[in-house]
C-alpha cells in the first residue's frame, strides 16, 4: 500500500498527466483534416481536462496554482504526451497515426491507474483513480471507432451483417 506522501505524489503526477493529455488531444485536432476525427479530440481534450479536475479536488498539496491556471498554462512539450506527438507531426502526420499513438498512450494510462488504485487504501482516492480508469478505457473505445471509420474498416454496429453474409 502506499503511504499518504505517496498518494499525494500520485495525485498530483496524475493532474499532470491528463494535462498532458489535454494538450496532446487540443494539438492533435488543431494538426487534424477530418472534421469527426477533430471533434474526437476535442471532445477528449474536454474530457481529460475533467479528470484533472477530479484528481486536483482530492490534492492536498498546496505547491499547484489555482486549477484553471495551471490548465491553461502552456503544454510541458517534454512529456511523453507532447514529445510522441511532436514527433509524429514533424513526420508525416496524418489522422491515422495520432489516433494509434493516443489508443497506445490511453492504453498506457488506463494501466498505470488501475495499478495505482490498487495500491490506495483511501476508498474515496482509489474510487477517483478507478473512475479515470474507466473513462481512460472509453476514451480508449473512442479512439478506436474512429479509427476504424478513418480506415474504412467495418464498424462494430455493422459487425453482424458482415459476418452473416
Amino acid at each position: 500500500m502506499l503511504t499518504d506522501t505517496d498518494v499525494q505524489e500520485a495525485i498530483r503526477k496524475s493532474i499532470q498527466t491528463e494535462k498532458n493529455a489535454m494538450n496532446f488531444y487540443e494539438l492533435g485536432a488543431r494538426q487534424m483534416k477530418d472534421p469527426d476525427a477533430i471533434r474526437v479530440f476535442e471532445t477528449l481534450a474536454k474530457e481529460e481536462r475533467e479528470h484533472a479536475s477530479h484528481f486536483y479536488r482530492i490534492y492536498k498539496g498546496g505547491d499547484l496554482p489555482e486549477f484553471n491556471e495551471f490548465m491553461n498554462a502552456p503544454p510541458d512539450h517534454e512529456s511523453t504526451w507532447m514529445a510522441a506527438l511532436a514527433k509524429t507531426i514533424n513526420s508525416d502526420f496524418n489522422e491515422q497515426k495520432a489516433m494509434e499513438l493516443a489508443m497506445e498512450k490511453e492504453l498506457n494510462l488506463e494501466s498505470a491507474l488501475r495499478e495505482t488504485a490498487a495500491r490506495i487504501e483511501n476508498t474515496e482516492v482509489r474510487e477517483i483513480f478507478e473512475l479515470n480508469a474507466r473513462e481512460t478505457r472509453n476514451h480508449y473505445e473512442m479512439i478506436e471507432s474512429e479509427y476504424a471509420r478513418i480506415m474504412a474498416m467495418v464498424h462494430e454496429s455493422d459487425m453482424d451483417t458482415y459476418v452473416r453474409e
